[in-house]
């Protein structure tokens, strides 16, 4: 037997064990998704990592709102946006901000999970209740002191976010009465930075959601004001974006935080 022939069958051989290897690999098919704190915390935080393993799906998460959402979307940088507001709810909020929207009928939407909105205290705000006026009171800025809603003698400090939009009119919408959010609140800006606000604040209260509840705030029972959970395409649903959707409806409801 020559030395040629023995080099050629040991790179022959490697040859075939390197392409067999290559062929045992899932390539990841990567979704690019724009959204919000309901849907990154309640859903796309849940499922990211087993529905990669799963399907072969990986995400993705660009939280910036539903606002820029659906602007990055018409872009063609993410492949959905998603955001915790129906969808005529969500156009008519673009079109308050300023953002024209031609042709609505190219967008394809759909409903993909239910957010409750909860509100998040300081430790030092002993209440552990709160009703809708009392909710409305604290704010719009008509009660001052949580005294006046059976809590502690502490002013109330109310935080809200730039980049929660869509939690906010909800709220305001269900809670409020439409009354406009109290003129001195603190302005923060995603979910998880009001989170941190409110846990170092003194009297500070915000809106959040049920996954961010820990020992590190406090969470008064409240009435529920809840949101669908809605994601648009523009045109059917990418391959990608359709696996994921598949993977929701089934396997993930079991993750998905409501």
């Amino acid at each position: 037997m020559s030395k040629s022939w023995i080099n050629y069958s040991f790179k022959a051989l490697a040859g075939v064990m390197l392409l067999t290897g290559l062929a045992g690999v899932a390539v990841a098919e990567e979704v690019k998704i724009g959204t919000g704190a309901a849907a990154t915390e309640g859903i796309f935080n849940k499922i990211s990592g087993p529905m990669e393993q799963a399907n072969g799906v990986k995400l993705t998460v660009i939280s910036g709102g539903p606002e820029q959402a659906l602007k990055d979307l018409d872009a063609g940088t993410i492949d959905a946006a998603v955001g915790g507001l129906t969808f005529p709810d969500w156009m008519a909020m673009m079109e308050k901000g300023g953002y024209a929207i031609a042709d609505k009928s190219i967008y394809k939407n759909r409903v993909i999970g239910k957010d409750i909105i909860k509100v998040l205290t300081n430790k030092d705000v002993t209440v552990t209740a709160l009703s809708k006026e009392q909710l409305a009171a604290i704010f719009t800025g008509k009660a001052k002191n949580w005294s006046e809603v059976g809590g502690p003698n502490l002013p109330i400090v109310v935080i809200v976010g730039s980049k929660i939009p869509g939690t906010q009119t909800v709220f305001q919408k269900q809670a409020m009465n439409g009354e406009p959010y109290r003129k001195d609140a603190v302005e923060g800006t995603t979910a998880d930075d009001l989170k941190s606000r409110v846990a170092s604040t003194s009297g500070a209260i915000s809106l959040g959601a049920k996954a961010q509840i820990d020992a590190s705030i406090n969470a008064p029972t409240i009435p529920e004001f809840g949101r669908p959970i809605t994601l648009i395409t523009k045109g059917a649903p990418s391959p990608g974006v359709q696996k994921m959707l598949d993977y929701i409806a089934g396997p993930g409801q079991a993750l998905i935080v409501q």
